[in-house]
């Protein structure tokens, strides 16, 4: 074996081979990666400073939005330039480093999940249950929700990661190499069967009552007095935002499942594997889809955008603008 073959050289017996890629290939993947952190990070904070700046847009669910594109924003700025990392055959940075280089994903991927759960629950009362609504959800109430959804991701992911914590590095086979070992079982079931399954349960309770308010709404058998016109109006309103919320959880569920699809065949995670990199690649990319989404289907995003770009926002008073 020759020595430029080895990460590191000096240690002939122990360390991992280093496979060497084309340039080519490597800075495709560079100028790729690089470009969707830039353009993630850049869009979530449009996001951010959209709900954040303006007050016609705090409502409950869009702090559940504004949530979920912290998670996103965080994604953009320090997991997707880290993943540049994961093309180099070799690991330089030490074992303890390796396992807290997967915790900042664990958090926000958790964190994604929950916040998913968070808006289909929203929807699922705004749509079946919206008399109560304005009671039941309440933006404080939202509040303490999403907080407690970022304690638990924290803790959840710290205590999957514990026995890679407690002793790093003792999963790998060489040196040179990043390897973590978890639960597998426990993280499928806690973090993707149990929450995807509340998901589509209540999106297609959502959906059935959408369709038979419809299927109302367009009888002429019925009387429409003033004030079933009003609230019929109510809830058609209600049913376009979770068609458009709809769309944001089947694109995630189009970006999260095959990654855990994949790892129903095994738990551990080896640096290098094309396998790995391609399903964690397709999970953050749904981090940059969110808000592309936001454009195309809310029109106070694109509102709010204007108004960003133009320093609009920085004029006085400007939180009051309707940007509905």
């Amino acid at each position: 074996m020759e020595e430029a073959e080895l990460c590191f050289p000096h240690l002939l017996n122990v360390s991992c081979k280093k496979y060497k890629r084309p340039h080519s290939e490597t800075m495709v993947v560079y100028i790729v990666l690089c470009s969707f952190s830039s353009l993630t990070v850049v869009l979530n904070v449009l996001v951010i400073i959209s709900i954040s700046h303006f007050r016609q847009l705090h409502t409950p669910t869009n702090l559940l939005l504004l949530s979920l594109a912290v998670s996103d924003f965080l994604v953009g700025l320090l997991v997707m330039p880290f993943q540049i990392l994961l093309t180099e055959p070799c690991w330089f940075l030490g074992d303890l480093v390796c396992v807290l280089f997967y915790l900042l994903p664990f958090i926000t991927l958790c964190a994604s999940v929950v916040n998913m759960v968070l808006i289909s629950v929203d929807r699922y009362v705004a749509i079946c249950d919206p008399l109560h609504y304005p009671t039941r959800i309440t933006p404080n109430r939202v509040q303490i929700c999403v907080v407690l959804c970022w304690i638990y991701c924290v803790f959840y992911s710290f205590l999957i990661l514990y026995d890679n914590l407690k002793q790093p590095g003792r999963y790998n086979s060489c040196y040179g190499e990043c390897v973590i070992n978890i639960i597998g079982a426990v993280d499928i079931v806690l973090v993707f069967i149990i929450p995807v399954s509340a998901i589509i349960i209540l999106y297609m309770r959502v959906f059935v009552v959408a369709v038979s308010q419809a299927r109302a709404m367009h009888s002429h058998i019925a009387a429409v007095t003033l004030q079933r016109s009003v609230t019929v109006t109510v809830k058609k309103s209600e049913m376009k935002a979770a068609r458009n919320l709809g769309v944001v959880v089947a694109v995630f569920l189009m970006c999260y499942c095959p990654s855990y699809c994949v790892s129903l065949s095994g738990s551990e995670l080896t640096i290098g594997s094309s396998t790995n990199v391609i399903m964690f690649f397709l999970v953050l990319f749904n981090s940059c889809l969110n808000p592309i989404i936001y454009t195309f289907l809310y029109p106070w995003f694109r509102k709010s955008v204007k108004l960003i770009v133009t320093l609009e926002i920085l004029q006085p008073n400007s939180c009051m603008i309707n940007v509905l």
